[in-house]
């Protein structure tokens, strides 16, 4: 199976809006440029290049709010039709969305693709004039995001520091050697569409904070594993400052 990547460099971005307006808007059409829009650098970006290095299929991911995303600009070479590079694309963006902590995505299908998203779970919404399908899917947690561990902390952050909660601050997803941490996209936003400061500060230093905990956690059921004969006090790992008098 051809390897599913982000196009890293300029020559690789070029080959793959290349790729994006030769398959979707050149039968329109469309002048070369029109495959692009305002989001493309805040987008997640996927691509699948043989050995030869010629585009296979791409993709992109954009978030919309804390919880939803939309796919866009799917798109497979005809000879790669039906050979699952449409779905190694899609499985892809939505293991991104998982991390992010999106809930649903939705995207247009085309009334060609319906059926092939169908399969992979997107319902179909309603029907438009330009027989485009509007679809969407619920997105599970991926298989090695620690669920349990992560939701514990939330609800330690939501019930002991009031703000975080105000936040909407969420940890999306951890897997003992990745983060990922969110809070409510609006609520956080000021009037020049930055994000405040209290709101950087508060979602840096609980991030810092989760990394911390989850390792120390790790840790001690590690320690728990290879020596069970010892006993560690259960619950948060306490830390003890000692006065030196220094």
């Amino acid at each position: 199976m051809n390897v599913c990547n982000a196009p890293k460099n300029k020559k690789e971005f070029q080959s793959y809006y290349q790729f994006r307006w030769q398959v979707l808007c050149k039968e329109w059409e469309e002048e070369p440029g029109s495959e692009q829009d305002d989001l493309e650098e805040q987008s997640f970006h996927r691509m699948i290049v043989d050995e030869n290095e010629a585009v296979l299929a791409i993709g992109r991911l954009h978030q919309t709010d804390q919880h939803n995303g939309q796919i866009r600009y799917m798109a497979v070479a005809p000879d790669q039709q039906g050979q699952g590079s449409g779905k190694q694309i899609l499985n892809e963006l939505e293991n991104i969305a998982s991390r992010l902590g999106l809930k649903q995505l939705s995207l247009n299908a085309r009334e060609n693709a319906v059926s092939f998203y169908q399969q992979l779970g997107y319902s179909h919404l309603l029907f438009d004039q330009i027989k485009h399908f509007s679809m969407s899917k619920t997105i599970n947690c991926v298989d090695d995001h620690q669920n349990e561990l992560a939701k514990n902390l939330q609800t330690i952050w939501h019930k002991t520091i009031p703000l975080s909660k105000v936040m909407n601050l969420e940890l999306n997803y951890y897997n003992g050697q990745f983060l990922q941490t969110s809070c409510d996209l609006l609520f956080n936003k000021n009037l020049h569409n930055t994000m405040f400061a209290g709101s950087i500060y508060t979602l840096a230093t609980l991030t810092g904070w989760a990394w911390v905990y989850m390792q120390l956690k790790h840790f001690q059921q590690h320690f728990q594993h290879h020596f069970p004969e010892l006993e560690i006090p259960e619950g948060d790992i306490p830390v003890v400052i000692q006065d030196t008098g220094i």
